[in-house]
């Protein structure tokens, strides 16, 4: 499966996944945020199992507020539209995969 571009308009859409949801919040001048992309992507690709998604902090300041983003990358792990795990920070696979485990 591969990683949507979520935005404030598709969220929703994201919230009611019956799938469990993995969040990147991100922005394209962050250094460590690029080291977490593209194993965001990996993951993405493979585990169908798993909603991916990326929010780029600077053009949804709105949906970063709403998460309480205070430092990037950050990921977040939701089930039924819930928070369930969160880290700051960039990860390796191992421990992003760990998040998801619960």
């Amino acid at each position: 499966m591969s990683v949507l571009n979520i935005n404030k308009n598709n969220f929703e859409e994201v919230r009611n996944s019956e799938k469990l949801v993995l969040l990147d919040f991100y922005a394209d001048w962050c250094g460590p945020c690029r080291m977490v992309s593209p194993i965001v992507d990996e993951i993405a690709k493979e585990r169908s199992d798993i909603f991916v998604g990326k929010i780029n902090v600077d053009n949804e300041p709105e949906l970063s507020a709403d998460f309480g983003v205070v430092s990037i990358p950050m990921l977040v792990v939701l089930k039924n539209g819930k928070i369930i795990n969160q880290a700051a920070g960039a990860r390796p696979k191992q421990q992003i995969l760990a998040m998801l485990e619960g």
